[in-house]
């Protein structure tokens, strides 16, 4: 018996892709491209304003810190401005940035007034804190801008 050749037919591959090829198309990226860039300008603006508002509490923070210094001195000196070592009365607060620590600063943190019986303490924004108030305390525990 003869045998025949196998023959085989070529099938016509149809429009389209030729294999499976495994990926994304740039539809579907830039789907997710946008997708993440909405979310981004959502969260941003939130993270920003939660920054700020950490500072701005630090910054309450240490002015208490500073007030509970004064008190300190009034009841080791009787007085607010004198200083038993006869320095300066601008170099009194053993600090004069909020954050205390670190490098940065955000906050100036000022004697703005102080005389024996009375003190103010200020908390004026550096420029990077656009739109921040300063803040301040005095020796009777009002507070302004807070």
């Amino acid at each position: 018996m003869l045998s025949s050749p196998s023959v085989r037919l070529h099938r016509p591959r149809p429009f389209g892709r030729a294999r499976f090829q495994p990926g994304f198309t740039l539809i579907e990226l830039m789907i997710v491209v946008g997708i993440v860039a909405i979310l981004a300008a959502i969260a941003y603006p939130s993270y920003q304003s939660q920054i700020r508002k950490t500072r701005r509490g630090d910054a309450q923070a240490v002015l208490m810190q500073a007030a509970q210094y004064m008190e300190r001195r009034y009841t080791e000196n009787g007085c607010y401005d004198k200083n038993p070592c006869g320095t300066d009365t601008a170099t009194i607060l053993p600090f004069t940035k909020s954050p205390i620590d670190g490098n940065e600063t955000y906050y100036s943190i000022a004697l703005s007034a102080v005389d024996d019986d009375s003190f103010t303490i200020t908390a004026t924004p550096e420029p990077s804190e656009s739109g921040a108030a300063a803040l301040s305390i005095d020796s009777t525990g009002l507070r302004t801008g807070w």
